[in-house]
């Protein structure tokens, strides 16, 4: 693993606060290290279609007064002019707009009067690593403001491309729906990316079995690190959503409310396949320790059969190196015989293979033959 993808994952786990302790509420205060600020805005209705990059704020009053939704998107939370001019514009809290620049929030969802506050976290894959994102929006009569840390790509071009062609009833439904469209797309963007987990899992689970690579091991620490990063991210959705399908929600209708018990079930498949991941990860490094400590086994219980067996041969070996002739009735013939060396040399022998013998009638070597 790269010292940027370290960083990074450090990153993911960490909270960092740009305003002091003590500091006065709603302070707009983003990080240097986010991207430069982008806005666009797409406004529409059943007959009519706007869309453009946003270059001054003050076009939007007139597309508000002509479509029935206004869509207004930033990517990057560099500009915090841009952002209080938004917040001026649209009457949104400053505590919520101080949440938007502090992007170690949790899914929420905040009641500010007719404006709904919502958070969500996104999933943002760059090389074999995964990690998240903070998606803010704001839901109000005729508007949704979506505010992105600016990762390059979203998962709403399919929204957009809907909006366009006018597919389904998005054309002719009001904010809410376009609210739930949007975060539809962001929690649908989590089942690609677990199916690759998926496909990596398998794969580890072969590796795992080999237990030949310490690199298996840091894979795996890989895997269980970015499927916590994606449990702590979709967790929450599941309360967050929960709150948006009660009655008497602002700026949320009844025909939408179906459309987000959608959402919660599919937040919920999310929550159930990344625990079962994440228990397939731990049975694999206990299976990858285990196999560890199989191999060791084996290869003590090789190194300690090869010390047994020399022993006596040691032994036999050191009774006949004296350097002494023995008194009667404590002779050694074999010491003045013609083929004592050879005897010697047969007993060690018959000794060694005797015990190979013993040892395979154990069943303590040569196991895979039997």
């Amino acid at each position: 693993m790269s010292k940027k993808n370290k960083r990074r994952q450090r990153h993911e786990i960490r909270i960092q606060r740009r305003t002091a302790p003590g500091t006065s509420p709603g302070v707009i205060a983003p990080s240097p290290a986010q991207r430069p600020s982008e806005a666009s805005v797409l406004a529409y209705g059943p007959q009519s279609l706007v869309e453009h990059e946003l270059a001054d704020v003050m076009q939007i009053p007139k597309l508000l007064a002509d479509h029935p939704v206004v869509w207004v998107n930033v990517e990057g939370l560099a500009n915090a002019k841009l952002i209080e001019r938004l917040g001026d514009l649209f009457d949104l809290h400053r505590l919520a707009l101080e949440d938007v620049v502090s992007t170690h929030q949790r899914a929420k969802v905040d009641e500010y009067g007719a404006v709904l506050f919502i958070v969500l976290r996104m999933v943002s894959c760059q090389l074999d690593r995964c990690g998240t994102e903070q998606l803010s929006l704001f839901v109000g009569p005729g508007f949704v403001i979506t505010f992105q840390e600016g990762t390059p790509g979203d998962p709403f071009d399919r929204v957009r491309e809907r909006i366009r062609k006018g597919v389904g009833k998005i054309r002719a439904s009001g904010s809410d729906y376009l609210a739930y469209a949007l975060i539809d797309a962001a929690i649908d963007a989590y089942y690609p990316v677990l199916e690759l987990y998926a496909e990596r899992i398998d794969g580890l689970e072969d590796a795992v079995l080999e237990a030949r690579s310490r690199k298996t091991m840091d894979q795996l620490h890989e895997v269980k690190a970015d499927l916590l990063i994606l449990r702590r991210a979709i967790w929450p959705m599941r309360e967050a959503l929960a709150h948006l399908m009660r009655e008497g929600v602002p700026n949320i209708s009844d025909s939408t409310r179906p459309y987000l018990r959608d959402c919660y079930d599919h937040v919920v498949q999310i929550v159930e396949l990344v625990e079962t991941y994440r228990e397939l990860t731990a049975d694999l490094r206990d299976l990858y320790m285990s196999s560890i400590s199989n191999r060791i086994n084996e290869t003590m219980r090789v190194l300690t059969i090869i010390s047994v067996i020399f022993i006596p041969l040691t032994f036999i070996a050191g009774i006949y190196g004296m350097n002494f002739r023995p008194v009667s009735p404590w002779n050694m013939p074999e010491l003045d015989w013609f083929l004592g060396y050879p005897f010697s040399l047969g007993l060690m022998a018959v000794t060694a293979i005797g015990m190979l013998i013993y040892f395979y009638w154990q069943g303590w070597i040569f196991r895979g033959r039997q």
